[in-house]
């Protein structure tokens, strides 16, 4: 095996790794989109544990946590470091249209998706409207 030694490359490389990590919380990617009467929002949480992750709404805020830790042992000498580990936080600001209490959540490969219905109320309906000229029937409106 080759191996080069660059000791200013590494500090540099270092030093950005610092000055990253102590400037950004930690990223939680997400994808969302609508199909049908529902959202479904795909949350990349790669290497957390399912036991780790945390739901709440609260007020109409969908706050989600979950935690990587390291795999590396407590007394191991760590070589390289680059996954972040830590705690991954993200809220999201839902709408009246939604259905709160019905959110299902699965966790599979590293992708935590949830499936937000939509409320009743907020579905289309139609209404039936009355009147015209005698012997007419009545007309359908969609709201």
């Amino acid at each position: 095996m080759l191996m080069r030694a660059d000791a200013f490359r590494d500090f540099d490389r270092l030093g950005r790794h610092l000055l990253e990590t102590a400037a950004r919380p930690a990223v939680m990617p997400m994808d969302a989109y609508r199909t049908g009467e529902e959202f479904v929002v795909h949350f990349d949480l790669p290497g957390a544990d399912p036991e780790s992750i945390d739901l709440d709404v609260e007020r109409n805020v969908l706050t989600v946590r979950a935690e990587r830790r390291s795999p590396a042992p407590r007394d191991a000498e760590v070589v390289a470091s680059e996954r972040p580990a830590g705690t991954y936080t993200r809220r999201l600001l839902l709408g009246d249209s939604l259905d709160v209490e019905r959110i299902e959540a699965s966790y599979d490969a590293g992708v935590l998706t949830l499936r937000l219905p939509l409320a009743e109320k907020a579905k289309p309906r139609r209404i039936k409207v009355n009147g015209g000229p005698a012997g007419a029937a009545p007309r359908q409106i969609t709201a």
